[in-house]
C-alpha cells in the first residue's frame, strides 16, 4: 500500500516513518508532490482536523492520504492548549515559549492538578473510494516544573511519562512504544495488517 504522510512537519514526517518501519507500506510526503497550501484547521476535534487535512491532500495527490492532529491536554489548565497547542501562543510563537507559557500558567495555579495527557487522532483516505479509516489514542502523564531532555519535538521536554523522565528524555524507541502517536498510528494501521497492529 502506498500511502502519503500528509504533513509540513519535518519531526512529525521523520516520527511516522519510525513508527511505520514494521509495516508493508510504501511511505511518500508532501515534498514528493507540488506545493500547495495547507487547509485551514477549522475542525472541533482532533478527528474532524484530521479527517479535513487526510481528505484535502489525498484529493490533491490522489495517493491514501495519512494525516493527524494532536494536543496536549492539562487537566489544571481545563484541558489547555489542547486542540489549539500548535497554535498556542500564535502559529509563530517558538515551542520553547510555549512551554515557558504552559508553566507559567500552571505556576499561577499552584493548587491545580498537573496530570495531564497527549492525544492524537490518525486519519487515513482514499481518493478513490472516499473510505475513511481512524484511530485515537492518548498517553497519560504529568507537567515537570521545568523543563528536561533533548529529544522530541514539542511539548514533549515537559511531559512526564513516569516519576523520573520526560517524553524528550526518551530514546526513539521507548517513545514510540508508550506515545500517543505511537499508538494511534499502530492501531490504524492495525486495520489493515493486525499481524502486526502489536509491535
Amino acid at each position: 500500500m502506498k500511502l502519503l504522510i500528509a504533513t509540513a512537519n519535518a519531526h512529525k514526517v521523520d516520527e511516522i516513518r519510525q513508527i511505520l518501519t514494521d509495516f508493508p507500506v510504501e511511505l511518500c510526503d508532501l515534498r514528493d508532490f507540488p506545493a500547495v497550501d495547507p487547509p485551514e484547521e477549522t475542525g472541533l476535534t482532533y478527528a474532524e482536523n484530521a479527517l479535513l487535512k487526510a481528505r484535502f491532500y489525498a484529493q490533491h495527490t490522489g495517493v491514501r492520504a495519512l494525516s493527524d492532529d494532536s494536543g496536549l491536554e492539562v487537566d489544571g489548565l481545563d484541558g489547555a492548549p489542547g486542540l489549539y497547542s500548535a497554535r498556542f501562543g500564535g502559529h509563530d510563537m517558538p515551542h520553547s515559549q510555549k512551554i515557558l507559557r504552559v508553566l507559567e500558567l500552571l505556576a499561577e495555579q499552584p493548587d491545580q492538578p498537573r496530570t495531564a495527557r497527549f492525544r492524537c487522532c490518525s486519519t487515513i483516505v482514499d481518493p478513490q473510494s472516499e473510505q475513511i479509516w481512524s484511530q485515537e489514542a492518548t498517553c497519560e502523564g504529568a507537567i515537570a516544573s521545568q523543563p528536561h531532555g533533548e529529544h522530541g519535538f514539542g511539548y514533549d521536554p515537559i511531559f512526564l511519562v513516569d516519576e523520573k523522565r520526560t517524553m524528550a528524555e526518551l530514546s526513539a524507541d521507548e517513545k514510540h512504544a508508550i506515545s500517543h502517536r505511537g499508538k494511534s498510528l499502530r492501531g490504524l494501521l492495525g486495520q489493515f495488517y493486525p499481524q502486526l497492529s502489536t509491535r
